[in-house]
């Protein structure tokens, strides 16, 4: 059971939480998501993860990382890596698991609930190395999707499962209308 003298924070892979809203045909109302995920729990910290391109004169994730680092969010940025691949198309490298890795180790002496918003099956070991600290570790993704956005041995490893899609109606975006007078 939750309560407010439970320590949480939450750590988002940025660029996997878009494709999931993007699966699930929503967009996510970050000020929502915040309130929804540190419900009845005292939140530590919100961290969102993400590489920015320094190459291009505009970077489209630059205002949401602005506008997280004013509303609740710590931001963790790093330059993502452009390259050509074997058929000379240009692509953007920017993992951030290790410092998401880093930083839930780091932080985790002064947690009790540690949520990690990622279907990377690359972060179970993480998952398993914070349950032996004694951390309760929920996982933040969709089964809703094909394929699945989760990795099998992601959701398995952590203590809870939370899926995105259910949350739709709590997180998602609310259009504004305006009205010509």
């Amino acid at each position: 059971m939750s309560s407010y003298s439970e320590r949480i924070a939450i750590f988002i892979d940025g660029p996997n939480l878009y494709t999931m809203g993007q699966s699930l045909g929503f967009e996510i109302d970050f000020k929502r998501f915040l309130a929804v995920c540190k419900q009845n729990r005292r939140l530590i910290r919100a961290l969102y993860y993400t590489a920015l391109s320094h190459e291009q004169e505009y970077c489209a994730v630059r205002p949401l990382v602005d506008w997280l680092d004013f509303n609740g969010f710590s931001t963790v940025t790093k330059a993502a890596k452009e390259f050509l691949d074997g058929n000379g198309h240009r692509k953007i490298k920017g993992n951030m698991n290790i410092e998401l890795a880093v930083d839930a180790m780091k932080l985790a002496i002064n947690l009790d609930h540690i949520v990690i918003v990622s279907g990377d099956g690359n972060l179970r070991y993480l998952v398993e190395a914070l349950q032996h600290m004694g951390k309760r570790v929920s996982v933040m993704s969709t089964l809703a999707t094909q394929p699945p956005m989760i990795a099998d041995e992601l959701r398995r490893q952590a203590d809870h499962f939370i899926d995105l899609a259910d949350l739709e109606k709590e997180i998602a975006r609310t259009k504004n209308i305006r009205r010509k007078t």
